[in-house]
């Protein structure tokens, strides 16, 4: 079997269109905040897309990381920016591993055989 045979697939427009419908207020709250957060800033929305397509691999959200590339690319942010991204997210979610080791050994250290 192929990893992308494990892909998560269901209906996802069908069901946020749900979940919108339950509470309008509360979505437009969220779609709004989201508008704001992307907004160019300190940062400018270029360097936010960047940080939203790392970010989306460490979360492992699909529908992020389709979403976020896309708009990215229509910005114009190249390929290579793209995968330095994504880079940067594998270091951190492995720097996070490796790090984390630590409360392992601990645990192991306080509890001998």
């Amino acid at each position: 079997m192929a990893m992308a045979d494990f892909f998560f697939k269901h209906n996802a427009q069908q069901e946020l269109h749900k979940l919108r419908s339950l509470r309008p207020d509360i979505y437009k709250a969220f779609n709004a905040f989201s508008e704001a957060v992307f907004k160019d800033g300190a940062l400018p929305n270029r360097t936010k897309q960047l940080i939203a397509i790392g970010v989306a691999h460490v979360t492992q959200c699909p529908w992020c990381i389709s979403g976020h590339t896309r708009a990215a690319k229509a910005m114009g942010i190249s390929d290579e920016e793209i995968a330095e991204a994504i880079f940067v997210a594998m270091e951190m979610r492995a720097g996070a591993a490796y790090t984390h080791g630590s409360i392992a050994m601990e645990a192991a250290e306080s509890h001998p055989r």
